[in-house]
């Protein structure tokens, strides 16, 4: 396939890497310096676009991307208050989008398991539950989307937790995520319940980021030729 990649940071280079391996070709290498090279005539040469820019720029890329029938895969996170209006954008273009806080395999089974606790734990009030995600210095939305996605699968699957927070303060019924930004760190999510008598932790940690790489281009190859909105889950 020829892929376009919207953000060249260490994601894209590592996507660069990978995408290369399995025989692909990066034609186009969108970043902040040369956003005037994404042209639609440009993009049309090629078969699928990779996006993980800046929270600010993404939905503008996807919208280019529908606009010439090219399918888009989105891996920067920042951008989920505007969902339903790029979902109906696809479906009026008739375009494709892949989306995904996480294309790690270990975190979707990191997510399966966050599911199966919530309901194992809501029998157990004395337990308190909280998250914790780390990341590099870089990243720029707070918190990640892996850790929202993460609460979301929390709160969904028992009854104590109503939303998630990221206040100290925050009340009984509140999720508290704490966020914190350290070195390089690729990706830490936690699933913490504490009681007074003791602690069960479940934990998450990004050695590098080959695995979200390698998930991003099985996305685009998953993609191609495709139309509608779609998913990890559809993927898997």
């Amino acid at each position: 396939m020829n892929i376009v990649l919207f953000g060249y940071g260490k994601m894209g280079k590592e996507i660069e890497q990978i995408a290369l391996q399995r025989g692909h070709a990066i034609i186009l290498k969108i970043d902040k310096d040369n956003r005037e090279d994404a042209t639609k005539e440009a993009l049309k040469k090629a078969d699928v676009a990779i996006e993980f820019s800046t929270p600010g720029t993404v939905t503008d890329n996807i919208t280019r991307c529908f606009e010439i029938g090219l399918p888009i895969v989105v891996g920067a996170t920042g951008w989920y208050e505007q969902f339903e209006g790029i979902k109906n954008k696809c479906k009026q273009f008739n375009g494709a989008l892949f989306y995904a806080t996480n294309f790690s395999v270990g975190v979707n089974l990191f997510w399966k398991m966050t599911e199966q606790m919530a309901k194992l734990m809501d029998g157990f009030p004395d337990y308190d539950a909280s998250l914790q995600e780390i990341h590099h210095i870089h990243k720029l939305d707070k918190p990640s989307g892996t850790a929202i996605t993460t609460a979301e699968k929390l709160i969904t699957n028992q009854s104590q937790k109503k939303v998630w927070t990221l206040d100290n303060k925050n009340a009984k019924d509140e999720l508290h995520i704490d966020v914190i930004r350290e070195n390089e760190v690729p990706g830490t999510h936690t699933v913490f319940y504490k009681s007074a008598i003791d602690e069960i932790n479940l934990t998450h940690i990004a050695h590098n980021r080959k695995g979200f790489a390698l998930g991003a281009i099985l996305a685009a190859e998953f993609l191609k030729g495709k139309q509608g909105v779609y998913t990890m889950s559809d993927m898997l």
